[in-house]
């Protein structure tokens, strides 16, 4: 059993009596980094506790053996996908994904995923194409995260030297929002 399996065994109980999900373990270059996460965000309170959590279980049982760092954080807004539960949970999201050499077809794909289960996921490309891959196919996955901001619904006025800049929303009458403060 490699290292981050043994950290995975040893980390899932203490992340779940914290009360957030580890998602992942990685162990690369003297860095321990594990992700976890919550359906409501993951805070600081969080962070600090696991890592409070994951370090003394670390020093007791040893699992790594040479100097590391533990870094303990939140997938961010691009998640990586390596499990079957994170692609079931990312059904309806944009995801790019890189093949293992050999398998059919492109090694690079981006799409939304359209189905998930145990034994592999279904991405549909934006031209329409639909591309079923077992999950022993996959090097690589990661959500894509697309900003697209939305309309603008304020702009701001200058009032010079009179008095404060005041907003005012398209959707509001100007009067109500020109009102002045402290005259």
């Amino acid at each position: 059993m490699g290292v981050t399996d043994r950290v995975d065994l040893m980390a899932t109980p203490l992340c779940e009596r914290v009360g957030v999900e580890l998602v992942d373990v990685e162990y690369e270059g003297g860095i321990l980094r594990l992700t976890i996460d919550h359906s409501d965000g993951v805070g600081m309170e969080a962070i600090a506790s696991v890592t409070r959590e994951v370090s003394r279980a670390l020093d007791h049982e040893d699992p790594i053996g040479s100097t590391y760092t533990l870094e303990v954080t939140s997938p961010g807004l691009e998640r990586r996908l390596k499990r079957p539960e994170h692609f079931m949970k990312a059904v309806g999201l944009k995801v790019a994904i890189k093949t293992h050499p050999g398998v059919e077809g492109d090694r690079r794909l981006s799409g939304l995923i359209e189905t998930a289960d145990p034994s592999g996921v279904s991405i549909r490309s934006e031209e329409g194409t639909l591309r079923v891959l077992g999950y022993d196919e996959i090097l690589t996955a990661r959500t894509i995260f697309e900003w697209n901001p939305g309309p603008k619904t304020a702009r701001r006025d200058n009032e010079g030297d009179n008095g404060p800049s005041s907003v005012v929303s398209e959707e509001q009458p100007v009067g109500a929002a020109e009102r002045k403060v402290g005259t």
